[in-house]
């Protein structure tokens, strides 16, 4: 395995408040990591740094995609390296449907014009494996979509542009048990030895699905503890309070 993200001392600030405080993270490909932690413990806050959302200034750190430094990187040429993030509440864009927005997607992130018909047979066969309606793909993008609809649809962005490293935001946040399995089926079919994932999670859903390699609990904006799936086990039966007197510290 190769290692694929490195994150030091990594400080995000937004707003004039600083989130994160000294995170530190490696994953390699073929990983599976998973962050926990109580609400506003800086879970998202880590992904959109990672992705180069302008809105969190990076004040102190390093962050090293394939051993490149990425840290000043835009967000588009980080999506270009290969790095994805499925948002924890997608947003409707009106004007642009399903297909044109990942066909678009996808030749930019990969520089090659993406042929009609191939994709959309790419498109369809994604689609049925998300049990999702393939009239979807000609409807603006997550226009009057339910909020499980929103989450299969970043799902169905993933696996057409086949990440080397796809974040995602709480995406089993809002799922029945049958949608869980369903896109925990997809994650599990996109992930090999060639790519990693890094899930945020606080409802365990997915862990049920999908075993990680790592779990990292973070509080306060701090990684205060780090371990195999056995933590996050213990997690679900004893909850964060274990946990709240270093993330304060």
């Amino acid at each position: 395995m190769n290692e694929l993200l490195r994150i030091e001392n990594l400080h995000v600030a937004a707003g004039g408040k600083e989130l994160l405080h000294g995170v530190d993270l490696i994953i390699h490909t073929g990983e599976a990591h998973v962050v926990m932690g109580v609400n506003g413990a800086g879970k998202s806050t880590l992904l959109h740094a990672i992705m180069g959302n302008p809105a969190y200034e990076v004040t102190e750190g390093k962050i090293y995609f394939e051993g490149q430094d990425i840290t000043d990187l835009s967000v588009d040429k980080r999506a270009r390296l290969g790095i994805f993030l499925s948002f924890q509440s997608p947003i409707s864009v009106a004007g642009i449907s399903v297909e044109n927005f990942i066909r678009t997607a996808k030749t930019a992130v990969t520089g090659e014009q993406q042929r009609l018909f191939p994709f959309k047979r790419l498109l369809k066969a994604s689609m049925q494996d998300l049990d999702m309606d393939p009239a979807y793909a000609s409807r603006y993008l997550n226009d009057g979509f339910s909020g499980g609809e929103r989450k299969k649809n970043e799902i169905l962005q993933m696996r057409v542009l086949s990440p080397k490293l796809a974040m995602l935001d709480e995406t089993d946040s809002g799922l029945d048990v049958d949608a869980v399995r369903t896109v925990a089926k997809n994650i599990a079919d996109y992930h090999d030895e060639t790519n990693a994932l890094l899930l945020i999670t606080h409802l365990n859903q997915l862990i049920r699905f999908i075993r990680p390699d790592r779990v990292h609990i973070l509080i306060g904006g701090r990684i205060v503890a780090e371990g195999g799936p056995e933590l996050a086990d213990e997690v679900e039966a004893r909850g964060f309070d274990a946990y709240r007197a270093a993330g304060e510290a």
